[in-house]
């Protein structure tokens, strides 16, 4: 997500913000729109999730999503009522929680509503870092996908171990141990828990490559696999380079499970902070 995008989304959430009985709140009816849910009925699927998560956390679901009634104009000066539901921020962010991580609106919002201090910055900060986990994940799922794919073709784990390494090798044009050991990463530790984000997709890429081009290609033992997951890291590498983007040559990140920890840890806070004021 750009930064002018996530600067675009954060003015509409303020703007959208209110205060009631010194509570910061949102209208349930306008936070639909803000996530782009186009039908309210739709939209409620969504908050009964985040009602149901709500009371499994032991927290009163009453005070996080009060029902109200709200007057709006109609044409010819008529007016209509509607329902609506007064949303707490722990509300807000139980809701963003059980949307779409895959549309912009959804994803901003997980991190918007976690963030107790309202500050542009800090918010496309740790939409950073959620982008991060996220990618960290998707990699993990890739892998699995991929050596359950190759071991249908005659790959045992061992083998699945030497042809990610010289995919990796292909990547980085490093091994996987000269690669940690330039980057720091300790040895009984992944490398992709600290790759920066861009390496951990083009990682992603060059595996979701293999996976579909083994299957089209019907490709079966470690051989011609190997080959094929080389070829595939190495067209990555020459579209980032091409770009002006060295793999090898950008600097390790902070440790992923730190900041999968720090982003849990934000939910606490968030929590905690809403009990304050009851």
């Amino acid at each position: 997500m750009k930064s002018d995008e996530i600067k675009n989304l954060f003015s509409q959430f303020e703007g959208a913000a209110s205060e009631l009985e010194g509570v910061e709140c949102w209208s349930a009816r306008e936070l639909q729109d803000l996530l782009g849910y186009s039908k309210w009925e739709n939209f409620e699927k969504v908050i009964q999730k985040a009602k149901d998560a709500c009371n499994n956390a032991g927290e009163e679901v009453d005070y996080h999503f009060p029902d109200i009634r709200k007057t709006i104009p109609m044409p010819k000066g008529a007016e209509k009522e509607i329902d609506d539901i007064i949303l707490t921020r722990y509300a807000c962010y139980l809701i963003a929680q059980n949307g779409d991580s895959r549309k912009e609106e959804i994803a901003f919002a997980q991190n918007y509503f976690a963030v107790q201090t309202r500050r542009a910055e800090l918010v496309e900060q740790r939409i950073l870092e959620f982008e991060r986990v996220k990618a960290r994940e998707k990699l993990s799922q890739t892998e699995k996908q991929l050596s359950g794919i190759l071991y249908e073709r005659g790959v045992d784990s061992q083998g699945f171990a030497v042809i990610r390494s010289k995919g990796d090798q292909a990547l980085f044009r490093l091994n996987t141990q000269l690669l940690k050991r330039k980057m720091g990463v300790p040895d009984r530790r992944p490398v992709a828990d600290f790759l920066p984000t861009i390496n951990i997709k083009a990682k992603d890429l060059g595996a979701e490559m293999t996976g579909l081009n083994v299957q089209s290609k019907d490709l079966k033992g470690q051989t011609k696999i190997e080959k094929e997951h080389i070829d595939n890291n190495l067209a990555v590498r020459n579209m980032l380079t091409q770009r002006g983007i060295v793999p090898e040559n950008l600097p390790a990140a902070e440790d992923v499970k730190k900041l999968q920890r720090k982003l849990d840890g934000d939910e606490k806070k968030l929590l905690k902070g809403t009990k304050k004021k009851k």
